[in-house]
């Protein structure tokens, strides 16, 4: 039976969350404060820590920090749970090496799935003899949820990956939310490449000392992306030549399907090409029905490449037909069926 440390300084919600996890068959410590925190930590070594923020003697970045400083407890995983939201907060834990941040009110599952996913990562590093040029993978499943056990890093809506012309240094994988690839013309006039969503990798393979990003990649909506370096990507790839190879033909693949789609897009008509680009959007961002999908009218307009007077006569016929609705500056799907057969 795994065991689990909780600190957290109001009872009602230290009492009721170790009642769940008790229930879903984990041992349960319990610590009230920061610093009987970080003296249990140490007295039980528990398999994974479940700590609050904003606690009296200790607040939990302190908490982490010192078992942080201690090779008994430097490597336990820790699970933030507080009500502090801030990006700037989530960011200041990520860095101290959290493995995740739950905001209160959470959802049950979202605790527990949160906690199994971090256990079962333990376990995954602790079976492979070698991290990095030793790791096998038998196929791109594989490399997937080996991807899911590296760095993690969050981005808010509309904050910058990386920049054309930068090093290349990472490579990256999609675990929540969707990242858009974009160019910029002579003009200053945007271009979007390709979207990119869960499970999708993206980023530069060139291993030359000098290679630099050919575009630019800003997360769209909030995202979390797993990272790898591009010094240990290219010592897996070196030890699974069939992973190289299916990972070249993946990203190629996605390509293709990117250059059709824009030639498509470029050649229609202003009402096909507006529809076609509103149902790019829904099927690349959402595996979900389609009428749940919200676009912002300038990312259209960056695939669209209409200009914004054009795109919003377009998109105002298009509300009236009952096919969009316009709330502030995002478009929501209604009647995906119609707009498909717009020609």
């Amino acid at each position: 039976m795994k065991k689990i440390l909780l600190i957290e300084d109001d009872v009602t919600v230290r009492e009721n969350t170790a009642e769940l996890l008790e229930l879903s068959n984990y041992e349960v410590v319990t610590a009230p404060d920061g610093k009987k925190g970080v003296d249990k930590a140490k007295e039980e070594i528990p398999d994974i820590i479940v700590c609050d923020i904003m606690m009296p003697e200790l607040d939990g970045y302190d908490v982490l920090s010192r078992l942080s400083e201690d090779p008994t407890t430097k490597g336990i995983p820790f699970i933030f749970l507080s009500a502090k939201t801030e990006h700037k907060d989530v960011r200041r834990g990520m860095d101290l090496g959290a493995d995740d941040y739950l905001t209160k009110p959470f959802e049950e599952e979202d605790l527990l799935s949160a906690i199994e996913s971090r256990l079962a990562k333990v376990e995954i590093l602790q079976s492979q003899k070698n991290e990095d040029e030793g790791e096998s993978v038998q196929n791109l499943s594989a490399f997937r949820e080996m991807m899911r056990n590296r760095e993690q890093i969050q981005f808010k809506a509309g904050e910058s990956i990386y920049e054309e012309g930068k090093s290349s240094l990472h490579f990256y994988m999609v675990g929540r939310g969707v990242v858009k690839a974009h160019k910029f013309d002579s003009r200053g006039k945007e271009m979007i490449t390709e979207l990119y969503k869960e499970d999708d990798f993206f980023g530069n393979l060139s291993f030359n000392k000098n290679s630099a990003y050919g575009e630019y990649a800003t997360a769209l909506e909030d995202s979390l992306l797993y990272v790898v370096s591009k010094d240990n990507l290219r010592g897996i790839l070196k030890n699974n030549s069939n992973i190289s190879m299916e990972l070249l033909q993946e990203m190629g693949d996605h390509l293709m399907g990117v250059k059709e789609q824009l030639m498509e897009i470029a050649y229609a008509s202003v009402r096909r090409k507006t529809a076609r680009t509103i149902l790019l959007f829904a099927h690349k961002i959402k595996k979900n029905p389609l009428h749940s999908i919200r676009i912002s009218r300038a990312d259209l307009a960056g695939v669209a490449g209409i200009a914004s007077e054009t795109l919003i006569r377009t998109l105002s016929d298009f509300k009236k037909e009952g096919l969009i609705e316009i709330e502030g500056r995002n478009v929501k799907l209604l009647d995906a069926e119609k707009l498909e057969r717009i020609s």
